[in-house]
């Protein structure tokens, strides 16, 4: 499994990742900077190899038992298992974060189209609390793209990952200004709408209101509010981590 996840998460041209007869040079070893230091260290080495378009090979070899049976074997299935997967998710943010935060962003996106104008899907009528759920997904798929990024910025600057060119190129046109402009309105888009809220509620004198249609109001309101502030903090966030020490 853990090979398989090897060659489709970081595409290394390997087809054992847990063998233990390597050979490497002390050049590559430095470019690698290790940091692991109990088992996940072997499985480390792949993976920045692959990050880094190392040059890997395989030789075939053959594997004798070496007849020691005076303590059981020191590896447990379920505990280095797990410390292998969550070293495998620490290594990439794309699968630990974005790819999750996509399919939730896109998710909610999809729920809050279809609970806006109150459709009807197999019997269901699509309502408020459809709305509300959609909107809390949202902001957890929104968070967790955010934590994709952060992730991968702070990676790099520490040199747990390589230099990504698309993510230069990507803050060379997302810069911190365009992030607070575009946070900024989206945050007074949120308070307009939740100011149409309260003045439909002020026209009954501030009584009872119809919550079908004003929580379709209130709930883009606090979702574009929360969206805007959200991002505002995450382009400071994300700008102060990838600032350059000397």
């Amino acid at each position: 499994m853990f090979t398989f996840l090897a060659r489709r998460m970081f595409r290394a041209p390997i087809h054992d990742i847990y063998c233990g007869l390597r050979g490497f040079s002390r050049a590559l070893y430095d470019r690698l900077d290790q940091r692991c230091t109990g088992m996940e260290f072997a499985t480390e080495m792949v993976l920045k190899s692959s990050l880094r378009r190392e040059k890997i090979s395989e030789i075939p070899i053959t594997l004798h038992p070496d007849g020691r049976k005076t303590h059981a074997p020191h590896l447990k299935t379920f505990r280095d298992g797990w410390r292998t997967l969550r070293f495998f998710l620490f290594t990439s943010p794309r699968w630990l974060f974005l790819m999750p935060g996509a399919a939730l962003l896109l998710l909610g996106l999809a729920g809050f189209a279809l609970a806006m104008p109150g459709l009807t899907l197999g019997g269901a009528t699509l309502g408020a609390h459809t709305l509300l759920v959609s909107a809390l997904v949202i902001l957890l798929g929104f968070d967790a793209i955010v934590f994709a990024v952060s992730t991968k910025v702070f990676a790099i600057r520490e040199g747990l990952l390589p230099e990504d060119p698309r993510l230069n190129r990507i803050f060379q046109i997302l810069t911190l200004e365009k992030g607070l402009l575009a946070g900024g309105l989206v945050f007074l888009a949120g308070i307009f709408l939740l100011g149409m809220a309260v003045l439909r509620w002020s026209r009954v004198q501030f009584g009872d209101l119809d919550y079908a249609t004003t929580m379709r109001w209130v709930i883009p309101g606090v979702l574009l509010a929360a969206l805007g502030f959200q991002t505002v903090l995450a382009s400071f966030f994300i700008s102060i981590l990838g600032l350059r020490r000397r």
